[in-house]
Formats: C-alpha cells, sequence, structure tokens
C-alpha cells in the first residue's frame, strides 16, 4: 500500500505527537542545533517541509541522519514544537518498511535482565511499537 504525501505526514504527525503547525519559523531551534552544519535541512525547515507534506523529500535528506536527537532544538522552541521527535518520525518512517528497526517481544523479553532500567524498556515499547 502506498500512501500519498499527504497521508504521510498525518502519519508522521501521529507517530511524533507534534503539532507541526504551530511552528512559526524564527529558527530559534536551528540555531541552538550543535549538527546544523552538517545538515542539508536545518530543524525549522524541516518542520516547514514536514507541514508542507514534502515527505519524500525529507526521506532521502542526510538531517535524518546527521540529527543526535540531543532535543536542544525543542528546548529552544518558544511555541514547543519539537524538531527532534518530527525527525525521528520520518528516520522510523524510512527505516521501519525495511524492517530494520523493529522489535520482536518474544526476543526482547529473552534479553531483558534485571540491570535494566525500568524507563529504557518503556521507552524501546513507545518508539518502536507505533
Amino acid at each position: 500500500m502506498h500512501l500519498t504525501e499527504k497521508e504521510q505526514m498525518e502519519k508522521i504527525l501521529l507517530i511524533s505527537g507534534v503539532k507541526a503547525q504551530n511552528c512559526i519559523q524564527c529558527g530559534k531551534c536551528s540555531a541552538t542545533c550543535p549538527a546544523s552544519a552538517k545538515m542539508d535541512i536545518l530543524p525549522h525547515q524541516f518542520v516547514n517541509y514536514v507541514v508542507n507534506a514534502k515527505i519524500a523529500q525529507l526521506a532521502k535528506a542526510e538531517t535524518l541522519w546527521q540529527c543526535v536527537s540531543c532535543f536542544a532544538c525543542s528546548a529552544r522552541c518558544p511555541k514547543g514544537v519539537d524538531p527532534a521527535r518530527l525527525i525521528e518520525a520520518v528516520r522510523l518512517s524510512v527505516i521501519r518498511p525495511q524492517n530494520g528497526n523493529r522489535i520482536d517481544l518474544n526476543e526482547l523479553l529473552e534479553k531483558i535482565d534485571d540491570k535494566l532500567p525500568q524507563q529504557a524498556l518503556v521507552s524501546l515499547l513507545r518508539k518502536y511499537n507505533k
């Protein structure tokens, strides 16, 4: 099943939980980003691409692999938009169809030990089960 870019945009917004339309394109996120020098689409531009459903361009962007998920961009946003979560959602939408980023819960249960922080387990389940 092939999704239109608008449907992909809606899926990315659902996965990320981000209200991208709140972005005012001030650029504070991009100015704060420690990896922006290596990005072809800066965080504030990335949000704009999502809002305008330019998902195919984002899927090919170097930004997906340069973002270090430090969330500095998200912390700096005056409107509460979370560019890092949008980047992660697009990254997942590229990786998942290749079956490269799914967790088999049966395998996971075998690997859990007492030293694994519960927060890590919850985070893992949230990230890979959407």
